[in-house]
């Protein structure tokens, strides 16, 4: 893709115009009887209350409030059920994670086919989805797009910029609605209270600018000290990146490798976490 063509589709998807196709990520059906109360009691989102064409964001986390998955859930199309998307790098598939939890409920996992789903990603937590496309002057946008789209955004993304030993916390992620305060329960309910009650996370996911290209890995420097790395580079040599850095060095003046100037960058004003229509 040329560097004419890359702009265009980060443009529309920065204007909301831009779909993007799902090839590659892992598509896993719940369906049965108990579909919607035992997903319900295990992921962090509130799932009863998503109409059909829309994705919300939402982690299976452990019992300590570590990040297992950091999945979509989306109604099925039937509207009995749900498709839960999740990209194809992270460590375990979100069916094998969940599937000893199965026992005696009437639910089935099923790999699904992600052929002809398309998603409308948009500042916020929610993304719009179809199975087909609309003739609303949307254009497709490829990964590459997507990942420079995100990281301008400061959307953190597991396992790049947060890891299994992360907590949603560290990159602003104990929100409405990617966890539903007022669920009675799910895996890892108190730790995530307990967090946000009482303390805060051991480290954090920072927006930053640089005016010399950053790699994925390089360390991030507060007074000489190390205090973190860099996660993740908007692709084609853009400026914006994000970086994990402990706790205690988020107000400090930070610095990459070479001595290079990290500038924050404020957080984007986002959409409504839940949009309607793609």
């Amino acid at each position: 893709m040329d560097g004419a063509a890359f702009d265009e589709q980060l443009d529309a998807l920065e204007q909301g115009r831009a779909f993007v196709d799902l090839q590659g990520w892992g598509l896993t059906e719940v369906r049965g009887a108990d579909a919607e109360g035992w997903l319900n009691d295990l992921v962090t989102a509130s799932v009863d209350g998503i109409p059909e064409g829309e994705a919300l964001r939402s982690f299976l986390l452990s019992p300590t409030g570590r990040i297992r998955a950091d999945l979509r859930v989306l109604r099925a199309r039937s509207g009995d059920g749900f498709l839960l998307l999740q990209e194809a790098d992270q460590p375990d598939a979100i069916a094998d994670l969940l599937g000893p939890y199965v026992l005696s409920s009437d639910v089935e996992l099923a790999p699904a086919d992600p052929r002809g789903l398309l998603v409308k990603p948009r500042p916020g937590l929610g993304w719009t989805t179809a199975w087909e496309a609309r003739d609303d002057g949307s254009v497709p946008a490829g990964p590459e797009a997507l990942e420079a789209w995100r990281i301008r955004h400061r959307l953190a993304r597991f396992p790049v910029d947060l890891d299994a030993d992360s907590l949603p916390a560290e990159a602003g992620l104990d929100v409405e609605p990617v966890i539903d305060r007022s669920k009675g329960c799910y895996l890892g309910q108190e730790s995530v209270a307990r967090v946000r009650n009482l303390g805060h996370p051991p480290r954090v996911v920072v927006g930053v600018r640089a005016d010399l290209p950053l790699r994925p890995g390089a360390a991030v420097r507060s007074q000489g000290a190390q205090v973190g790395s860099v996660t993740s580079v908007e692709p084609r040599g853009g400026s914006s990146a994000m970086v994990r850095i402990r706790w205690d060095a988020r107000d400090t003046e930070l610095t990459a490798d070479g001595g290079i100037s990290l500038e924050r960058r404020e957080p984007p004003i986002g959409s409504p976490p839940i949009l309607r229509g793609l």
